[in-house]
């Protein structure tokens, strides 16, 4: 039975979509050749709804099957976790990190902290180029 409703329904566009061609074109220019262009849209039309439901149901299948297998794998691999060897400590090859050594405290350079810079600021205004 639902067969049936399948082949009225895609007779149905079919039908619609060939009317819709024609009544563009118009009853007094009408020709053969417009008919049967009207008729292979239609088709086109219902071949490429048909691929694409063909293409969706494939797809669907494989991934349902692909999603079961991956169910199974899950399981089996749950299932024989519990019976796997109890973890080995391996204590660590590297010794302990060294502390780093004090330094020596600073202190500043002879001649002030701007000694380093070069000559000192001058003690009176002037021209400093």
């Amino acid at each position: 039975m639902r067969v049936s409703f399948w082949v009225y329904g895609v007779l149905y566009v079919v039908v619609e979509i060939v009317g819709a061609q024609i009544e563009a074109i118009g009853w007094p220019q009408l020709t053969a050749l417009d008919v049967a262009t009207a008729v292979a849209n239609a088709c086109l039309v219902v071949a490429v709804g048909v691929a694409v439901l063909v293409g969706v149901d494939v797809g669907g299948r494989r991934w349902r099957r692909a999603a079961q297998a991956w169910r199974e794998e899950q399981a089996r691999l749950a299932e024989h976790h519990g019976e796997e060897q109890p973890l080995i400590a391996v204590p660590s090859w590297r010794p302990a990190p060294l502390a780093l050594p004090a330094g020596a405290p600073w202190t500043p350079p002879p001649g002030g902290e701007h000694a380093a810079c070069g000559r000192s600021f001058p003690e009176e205004p002037g021209r400093l180029l």
